[in-house]
């Protein structure tokens, strides 16, 4: 009885981190979409990176990082960066770009 219950409670578990994690790259992708578009860039593809607990300044916090691929001109691409912690955008990293 108690194995049954710790196996639903698990599943529920699951489910719900990754309801969560679908619902944050999918903000992740529009955070990417609405800044490619204010720069006028060409978003070509965003990914999920990894979940990290430090920040790049050493503290701690639970955040994950996307990427993203974009073009300026059409004829080549970069890759940039996006952290969120939770559902919020802490910041992005656009390396520089020809324009």
């Amino acid at each position: 009885m108690i194995d049954n219950l710790l196996m639903i409670l698990a599943l529920s578990l699951f489910c719900f981190f990754f309801w969560q994690q679908r619902r944050q790259s999918e903000i992740a992708k529009s955070a990417v979409s609405r800044r490619c578009k204010e720069l006028d860039l060409q978003m070509l593809s965003v990914s999920f990176g990894t979940h990290r607990i430090k920040d790049a300044n050493g503290r701690f916090g639970w955040h994950t990082i996307y990427e993203f691929e974009f073009s300026a001109l059409g004829d080549d691409y970069y890759q940039g960066k996006l952290v969120m912690k939770g559902f919020y955008v802490l910041n992005f990293h656009i390396p520089p770009y020809r324009m």
